[in-house]
């Protein structure tokens, strides 16, 4: 079966990756590592980079890493390409290292946000970062993209700056920064970029590198999708563009109703909820023609409706002459409507075969310029995503990481990378359009799916190649582990489209479940000779697999290693309906299926759900039932996940509003208001229902539980949940990542009430986040020594 995006025809014009002349400088041939150091430039031959890259991660030569994939592509054009990997901030020097580049800066914060990467969901300083050897924290600056390129300015103040990464990508317009509680600007202004990229840009940069090295002026380039740049008003290189107001687009305000003319006086009074003048005795007199009601009166005229541009509105302008004016950044920034009704534009318009440029205001007067934002990039062909993934990568950290050993393990060990070690992307994108997720925004909605052959090749090469691999692959996925191949049945329907997710409220009629291609590189690949187990890790989209019995039999049979992880992240409609998420009975149907294929294969297996906390929508009675679903069906929650709000997710503006961009963005009383889990003590008590089981949370959820009226959960019987009594507890926990757990010591205010006399357990300080999680940093002043895990946890 073809992948739906090769025979897409809003693909057809794009330029394919390999079809540019090769750059010069490819006589120099393939470098086994991209060049650190001025030393390996030499060993290279080179006296100079072409392209010199800055990224916020260790330099890991793997297609998993954004920063070696765009090394490896520019590579491929015949561009001589060195990296500056977690550079010291503090002045401009290290960004020198590699000298002068001869065409541009590519600045990255890495393969995370910076700001996510660095600060918990209670905005607490994180220890660790898995992008760093040694697991290592502090190696980034707080929102490093902006520092970065100010850095690279002050080095070689002429060289243009190219942005990109997932944090230039989802700040490209105005949006609501968790951290700092505001709204700040686009990227592009503050970091102050001469070319933003968003989303995977192999496609943009190829084009936008090749024209540097013709020498065309940055300044020029605006022509290029997916990328956003700055204009000035009244920009000669505008003309020609249609501009519509994006209240034409999508109305964020109450619209009067036209008065319908074929209705009597007294029903066009009684639809306003008024009486009628006539009945009343006030009617003024109606004027006789030629005083008022005949022709050339301006009184009574009929009503006409004009449309720009012929009947279809906007519509039907042209669409690559067609931008959309969103409010500008000064009006985002106070009036929480137009915030809403921004983003929801913005989401209206991801569809590369439908999406019409963007522009936003920031400034005024003298400083007043536009953040132009062109249509999402053609997505890529299983050809150019076999292209980008077979490119010749190390598949391993650079040599300049590793011990006296040549090892990449104790004190320099990359977590991320021992993640995906011997794991293999095998997709791009998602058409879920999870409000909480961003990868819709980053990588898009259509699938992009390599061949086959391509993916066997890789499985081959880590079994071949990669020190200290045992013949288990640890995935084969992406960010969805089963949209493989998947996608609209009509080209002409995907172009057009302009729905948020393709499975929400229900499966489109339109979208292919066939998961055959996928069952064919699993059975394909856990026959390859020395390859004893494939794993699946990624994301699993449990109500897309139900539509294929055999592909569930086919995962649980044989790539379940005992545990399976999957999110409902949640049992109660009014969250998910906030999440955009399939209902729990999704989940039941797919457990049924699980549990029988498990059982015919005589394997004791297991699902691993995992929730979301306080996401936006989520009331507290929302969450006991969460809690009682869960010991109902014998859960106790390990991995707990606080909502995080990330910059330009719907959900986040939701949490910045207060408001529903799925329903539509209103002033009156027809906007639906959606209910913000704020505050520490209310946070705390989403994650410590998720947590039930734990003695820690029992005092938090006493309190909240006769408040809510429902002391009846509160007993030492089966249905109750939890207990009465109330043992001595010492805030402990251990985490799935040692350094996360909390040492002893660390008891709550309240258990100080319930220790025995003569214990002197310590306190913690006034304000201290208590309740247990995981994936949280170690608090400060806490050792990362973990203890052992009581027994019946």
């Amino acid at each position: 079966m073809n992948a739906p995006v090769d025979v897409s025809f809003f693909a057809r014009a794009a330029k394919p990756l390999t079809s540019y002349r090769p750059y010069w400088a490819k006589r120099f041939g393939v470098a086994p590592f991209l060049p650190m150091s001025r030393a390996e430039m030499e060993q290279l031959g080179w006296d100079s980079c072409d392209i010199v890259l800055v990224t916020g991660d260790a330099y890991i030569d793997h297609p998993s890493f954004g920063m070696a994939v765009i090394g490896r592509v520019l590579e491929a054009q015949g561009f001589r390409v060195g990296i500056i990997a977690q550079p010291d901030w503090q002045s401009a020097e290290p960004f020198k290292a590699l000298g002068r580049p001869n065409l541009f800066w590519g600045v990255t914060a890495g393969n995370m946000d910076s700001m996510i990467n660095r600060y918990t969901a209670d905005r607490k300083i994180r220890s660790d970062d898995a992008y760093t050897p040694g697991d290592v924290g502090g190696k980034r600056p707080d929102r490093a993209a902006i520092v970065y390129s100010q850095r690279c300015r002050e080095a070689y103040k002429d060289v243009p700056i190219v942005l990109g990464g997932i944090e230039g990508s989802l700040r490209r317009i105005a949006h609501y920064d968790y951290w700092s509680d505001k709204v700040r600007r686009s990227i592009v202004v503050d970091a102050k970029c001469d070319l933003l990229l968003y989303g995977n840009a192999e496609r943009a940069l190829v084009e936008v590198a090749h024209r540097i090295a013709a020498r065309e002026p940055i300044e020029h380039i605006t022509d290029v999708r997916g990328t956003a740049f700055i204009r000035r008003p009244h920009d000669p290189t505008a003309e020609g563009w249609i501009e519509i107001d994006s209240s034409e687009v999508d109305q964020p305000g109450h619209v009067e109703d036209h008065i319908n003319p074929y209705q009597t006086t007294s029903e066009q009074a009684q639809a306003q909820g008024q009486s009628c003048s006539k009945e009343d005795g006030s009617q003024a007199p109606i004027p006789p023609v030629g005083e008022g009601r005949g022709e050339g009166s301006s009184a009574y005229k009929p009503i006409t409706i004009h449309r720009p541009q012929g009947a279809g509105g906007v519509a039907k302008l042209s669409r690559d002459r067609s931008v959309i004016r969103l409010p500008s950044y000064e009006q985002v920034k106070s009036d929480a409507v137009l915030y809403a009704h921004a983003n929801r534009v913005l989401h209206l318009e991801t569809n590369p075969g439908n999406a019409r440029a963007l522009v936003q205001a920031h400034g005024e007067g003298a400083t007043a310029r536009d953040v132009w934002i062109n249509p999402p990039p053609i997505p890529l062909t299983t050809a150019e995503m076999d292209h980008v993934f077979d490119l010749p990568y190390a598949r391993g950290p650079h040599p300049a990481y590793a011990d006296e050993h040549g090892k990449h393990d104790g004190a320099t060990k990359i977590p991320a990378w021992e993640m995906i070690r011997f794991s293999i992307n095998i997709m791009r994108g998602c058409f879920g359009g999870c409000t909480f997720c961003s990868i819709t925004e980053h990588e898009g909605r259509i699938i992009q799916s390599r061949s086959e052959d391509s993916i066997i090749k890789e499985v081959e090469d880590i079994r071949d190649k990669v020190d200290g691999f045992t013949g288990v692959i640890s995935d084969l996925g992406g960010p969805t582990a089963n949209m493989y191949r998947l996608g609209c049945k009509s080209p002409q329907i995907e172009a057009a489209c302009r729905k948020p997710s393709c499975v929400y409220p229900g499966i489109c009629q339109n979208l292919t479940t066939n998961h055959d291609p996928l069952i064919k590189i699993y059975r394909r690949a856990r026959s390859l000779r020395g390859i004893k187990k494939i794993l699946i890790g990624s994301g699993l989209r449990y109500d897309l697999a139900v539509k294929s019995p055999e592909y569930v039999k086919e995962l649980v049979q044989h790539h379940v290693g005992g545990y399976l992880k999957i999110a409902p992240e949640h049992t109660e409609s009014g969250p998910l309906s906030k999440m955009m998420k399939p209902g729990i009975g999704s989940y039941d149907k797919f457990k049924a299926m699980f549990e029988k294929y498990s059982e015919e294969a005589g394997k004791k297996q297991f699902l691993i759900p995992y929730f979301i906390a306080a996401h936006p929508g989520t009331s507290d009675e929302d969450m006991m039932n969460l809690a009682i679903w869960l010991k109902k069906n014998g859960f106790r929650a390990d991995q707990v996940q606080t909502f995080y709000p990330s910059p330009m997710a719907t959900a986040t503006a939701m949490y910045h509003t207060s408001l529903n961009p799925l329903k539509g963005v209103h002033r009156d009383d027809r906007a639906e208001k959606v209910d913000i889990v704020r505050g520490d003590k209310r946070r705390r008590l989403h994650k410590a229902f998720l947590r039930y089981h734990d003695p820690n949370n029992w005092p938090l959820l006493r309190e909240a539980l006769k408040t809510m009226g429902r002391a009846d959960l509160i007993g030492n019987g089966k249905h109750h949940l939890i207990p009465t009594f109330q043992p001595m507890t010492d805030g402990s926990y251990q985490s799935a990542r040692r350094k996360n757990s909390t040492a002893v010591g660390k008891a709550s205010e309240k258990m100080a009430a319930v220790v025995k006399p003569g214990m002197k357990p310590a306190q913690p300080q006034r304000g201290a986040i208590l309740t247990q999680h995981t994936g949280l940093p170690p608090r400060a002043g806490v050792g990362g020594n973990a203890m052992k895990p009581r027994g019946g946890r």
